[in-house]
């Protein structure tokens, strides 16, 4: 009976992670619009970045978690609804990759490409306390704040 129980207790919490709230378009819009976003990829690569109204994007990156700091723009038009999904627009890319979008917490979600479910990325707020971005570990995704990224040139 007690391994029933067990079993039982670990089934459900082997499948957290599926019960993750997945967001449609207009959902994930409000939940990440206009915050700033630490953000770990699959592949080790990190950084942190913040999505505008206009589907523009400002960040930086660290691919594969190594070697230089890069400072990203991405356009206005590069993110965009269509249907009930997120797509982008990039340039260089013969089609616009769209994402599965899953809330993860309060103030973290998930974002995949569609059908391609191991290629993430997990993104969690940085909330901004008196002006300034909270600091994370050493270990932690990058910040957008101007005067750090000064002290590290």
């Amino acid at each position: 009976m007690i391994a029933r129980y067990a079993i039982g207790i670990v089934a459900l919490l082997a499948s957290a992670p599926v019960l993750a709230e997945s967001l449609d378009a207009e959902a994930a819009r409000r939940f990440v619009l206009e915050k700033l976003f630490a953000f770990t990829c699959f592949d080790g690569s990190r950084g942190s970045g913040r999505v505008y109204d206009d589907g523009s994007v400002i960040g930086t990156i660290q691919f594969r978690g190594t070697g230089s700091i890069h400072s990203v723009w991405l356009p206005a038009g590069t993110l965009k609804v269509k249907g009930e999904t997120v797509c982008a627009s990039l340039d260089g890319i013969p089609f616009e990759p769209c994402f599965d979008v899953n809330r993860t917490d309060k103030e973290s979600f998930r974002g995949s490409v569609s059908g391609l479910h191991f290629a993430y990325c997990d993104f969690t707020h940085r909330p901004v306390i008196n002006g300034r971005t909270a600091h994370l570990q050493s270990s932690a995704p990058l910040s957008l704040d101007p005067a750090r990224y000064k002290q590290h040139r």
